[in-house]
């Protein structure tokens, strides 16, 4: 007799450093994981990328193992991957280019090109895309610089899907533009208007773009929902917003700290921009507003300082768990890897004098009130009084800092969920929902 097979769902999550394709029972429980060696490749200017290739190769082959498995059966596939990255079509619906790394520069003659023909400031159409200036990682300056730099590939180019939507089209054959892709810092869209902006209409680049959907599912092969797929910074908030229909903010901690209010969409000024404040667009076209700060890494910087300072062990603070009240020699505090980032961009690196502590824990912990009073002011450009707020990654599990957090916001409930792969369980959840939604069309149709 035949074992019946277990209904699972896949997420194929794409990042810059890890690739990895996660299974989940009906449970949303993670029963298998397998990451991608991945291996770069330079592209036709010599400069580094992802080897696209392959990448397409080892999602191709992990699909055909999954609709063939002997023991699962696939209710749904979908897909997360990082922003800013195009890739671009032929006419055959075969890549044509290289995978261009964001990080490769912009030559300045193209980029005085395009704030030449704009009938705006760089500070007026900054503040209408949500786009501070920041060269490839404004996605949409790549497709301008292909125009204007190397118009023969240019040509060729009939459709150009942003990395989470091409693994979608790799499965489904479907070509959509996703709003979390084209929302996230792109240049492309005027969140004022609620459109592509007038310079991309203007240079024809629209024509490019694959038809924009707020469907989550792509379409349904041999009975298995291939979802659209989504940038990943907006897949780390589905979870949350699956967890409780309150208002909240999300604290997501690493090297950078992201504060997001997915219930915050008052648009964004100039100056919120330049102290480090984004927009996002949700799977909806609906704005969210974030702010960022170089948290994670300053915090590096300083234990490492103190560690040598008092020839301690980089990770004595681990020890800790008691936060001390804020004191005047907190007020001292200077951070040393934030210039010209986060909520005070003009305050010049400096150093910050530990001698005066008479151990390592005790300069931890004016560390940790100078690192919170930073993070508070982060917070505060999207903070509206919410009353949850969710912290996630690193930061997380250092009990100094929720409780030093949490002394800030004394009305508000500080939690943790300790979602593992938040990012893939996001692309999951916006999923099923797609699903929950075409169920209750078929209802009421």
């Amino acid at each position: 007799m035949a074992t019946k097979k277990k209904s699972i769902y896949a997420v194929f999550d794409i990042g810059k450093t890890n690739k990895k394709l996660i299974l989940f029972d009906e449970d949303r429980q993670i029963i298998d994981e397998q990451q991608h060696v991945c291996t770069d490749a330079l592209d036709d200017d010599g400069f580094v990328c992802d080897h696209l290739p392959r990448l397409t190769q080892w999602v191709q082959d992990h699909w055909h193992t999954l609709r063939n498995h002997p023991h699962y059966t696939v209710k749904g596939v979908n897909f997360t991957a990082y922003g800013a990255s195009f890739v671009h079509l032929d006419a055959d619906g075969q890549p044509v280019l290289p995978l261009y790394n964001y990080l490769k520069p912009m030559p300045e003659e193209i980029s005085k090109k395009f704030y030449d023909m704009l009938a705006q400031s760089p500070q007026e159409l900054a503040a209408e895309t949500c786009s501070p200036q920041m060269g490839m990682l404004n996605s949409g300056m790549q497709l301008f610089w292909l125009k204007h730099a190397k118009p023969e590939q240019y040509a060729r180019i009939h459709t150009s899907l942003h990395l989470p939507q091409y693994m979608s089209y790799l499965v489904s054959g479907e070509k959509f533009s996703d709003f979390t892709s084209v929302g996230c810092h792109t240049n492309l869209w005027d969140f004022e208007q609620g459109q592509y902006h007038e310079w991309v209409r203007r240079e024809g680049i629209d024509e490019k773009l694959a038809p924009l959907t707020k469907d989550s599912i792509a379409s349904v092969v041999d009975g298995i929902m291939v979802g659209v797929g989504m940038h990943d910074s907006s897949a780390a908030v589905m979870p949350y917003l699956a967890e409780t229909d309150e208002p909240f903010v999300l604290v997501s901690t690493g090297t950078w700290s992201v504060t997001i209010n997915p219930f915050n969409s008052q648009p964004l000024t100039p100056e919120l921009l330049r102290r480090d404040s984004l927009s996002f667009l949700t799977p909806r076209g609906q704005p969210m507003r974030a702010a960022r700060v170089f948290l994670g890494r300053e915090h590096d910087y300083q234990v490492q300082r103190i560690a040598a300072h008092f020839h301690v062990k980089p990770d004595f603070y681990h020890s800790l768990v008691l936060a001390r009240p804020y004191d005047e020699a907190s007020a001292s505090f200077k951070p040393a890897c934030m210039a010209g980032t986060g909520p005070f961009p003009d305050e010049p690196a400096a150093e910050w004098d530990i001698t005066g502590f008479r151990t390592a824990s005790d300069a931890y912990q004016h560390l940790m009130h100078g690192l919170i009073n930073l993070l508070l002011e982060s917070i505060h450009l999207v903070w509206q009084g919410e009353k949850i707020i969710y912290v996630d990654g690193g930061f997380a599990r250092n009990p100094l800092f929720m409780q030093t957090l949490s002394w800030n916001f004394p009305k508000a409930e500080i939690r943790t969920l300790e979602v593992p792969q938040a990012t893939a369980l996001g692309a999951l959840v916006h999923l099923e929902q797609g699903e929950a939604w075409k169920k209750t069309q078929l209802l009421f149709n």
